[in-house]
């Protein structure tokens, strides 16, 4: 690895150590093994070589919910019913929260400093409309591709899902929600009744 990739690594390190606000240039530089001057000629600035690096550590977490289990992964019977697709998914995110506790941690901080940080607020707005059509296609089949507008409604419904779990998780995570509840609730919602 050459220093533009040894400093993104070493930042993506530190993000999830430390945070976005207590990471310091010299702390990137530390895990990097690289010099301060490498970030300026490689990235232009501290900032922005931490919004790059946090784009990566959520497309890594994303990884969590493209995981298929073994039996659709060797090609099972065909596409799955979607409230099946749905359980499976949350059972993949929600058994990944204790290793993954660090990620959400910071993409509650990272929220947190939209107002402040303008250029933040820039870089994420593209990923972000990449998650929810990959949120739609994970958890509920919906080919972007060929329903864009589907995808899109249903990917903002995922998206403010996953950030509600998300909180409870942080919050208390012995009374947040599991997969079946989550496919429970969905069931009741669709339903149209309670109880």
């Amino acid at each position: 690895m050459g220093h533009r990739e040894d400093l993104l690594e070493g930042a993506k390190r530190c993000l999830l150590e430390k945070g976005y606000a207590r990471t310091t240039a010299r702390d990137i530089v530390a895990a990097s093994g690289t010099n301060l001057a490498s970030i300026g000629y490689h990235y232009g600035s501290k900032e922005a070589l931490l919004n790059l690096a946090f784009l990566k550590v959520t497309e890594e977490w994303g990884d969590v919910l493209t995981e298929q289990p073994e039996e659709t992964a060797a090609g099972g019977d065909g596409p799955r019913p979607p409230l099946e697709q749905f359980h499976d998914t949350w059972e993949r995110v929600i058994g990944s929260y204790e290793r993954t506790r660090p990620v959400w941690q910071l993409q509650m901080e990272i929220i947190s400093r939209i107002d402040q940080d303008p250029e933040l607020r820039k870089a994420l707005a593209g990923p972000q409309r990449e998650g929810r059509d990959g949120l739609a296609e994970n958890m509920l089949g919906i080919d972007p591709e060929t329903d864009p507008e589907k995808a899109r409604v249903a990917g903002l419904f995922c998206q403010a899902l996953l950030a509600g779990v998300m909180v409870q998780w942080l919050m208390d995570s012995e009374s947040a929600p599991s997969a079946q509840d989550l496919t429970d609730g969905l069931k009741v919602v669709l339903e149209g009744r309670v109880g």
